[in-house]
């Protein structure tokens, strides 16, 4: 009785580490702000997760399943969170200037994943695919909180720092404000993929 630790960081990473709301999120964070400045961003995305996996792991799962408008309530509330700071992203402009809107912090961060139902999905696919039944509750829940942890991790900070790279090349040119709104277009496609269609991290 265990859990399949391996198997387990392939799914994690091919979750994580794909396009996603999250990902595009710190991705287009990262072009505003640089990564340096988005990493507290970047610190809370990868705890919040955290807030998702303990509750699961003891067994909020079987109040979902009793109440299953709670995912559909959550399911709304991601949406309107995930485009509320892709409509940020659009008005950002790259590079410091006087009077641009602080980077979102750690606060915010901590707050996206328990409002991505997507997230929610992969955590409880987790713990029925990789988790042999009669595993310990806390062994299955730290095994999975570290898998995760360390995947976020090694792939956050990666797709914050795609962004400031991209930003170096716009910054100050005319291309600046189109960059921006298709980030920020994309979050927000990405947030419809995940109601609509299925998505990733």
């Amino acid at each position: 009785m265990s859990v399949a630790v391996g198997s387990f960081l392939i799914f994690a990473a091919s979750q994580v580490g794909t396009p996603g709301p999250a990902n595009m999120a710190l991705m287009a964070t990262g072009a505003a702000h640089g990564l340096r400045a988005a990493l507290p961003f970047v610190a809370g995305v990868v705890l919040g997760k955290q807030l998702i996996i303990w509750p699961i792991g003891f067994g909020l799962m079987a109040l979902a399943t009793r109440y299953p408008g709670v995912f559909t309530a959550l399911k709304y509330a991601s949406a309107a969170y995930i485009c509320w700071l892709a409509w940020r992203v659009a008005g950002m402009r790259l590079g410091p200037k006087v009077g641009a809107p602080d980077p979102p912090g750690f606060v915010e961060g901590l707050i996206v994943h328990p409002l991505n139902p997507k997230a929610w999905a992969m955590i409880t696919g987790g713990f029925t695919a990789f988790v042999t039944p009669g595993t310990d509750t806390l062994q299955a829940t730290i095994t999975i909180a570290i898998c995760l942890m360390i995947v976020q991790i090694v792939f956050h900070p990666v797709w914050t720092l795609g962004g400031d790279l991209i930003a170096r090349s716009f910054a100050g040119t005319r291309q600046e404000s189109y960059l921006m709104r298709t980030l920020a277009a994309l979050t927000v496609a990405s947030v419809i993929f995940v109601l609509f269609g299925g998505g990733t991290s």
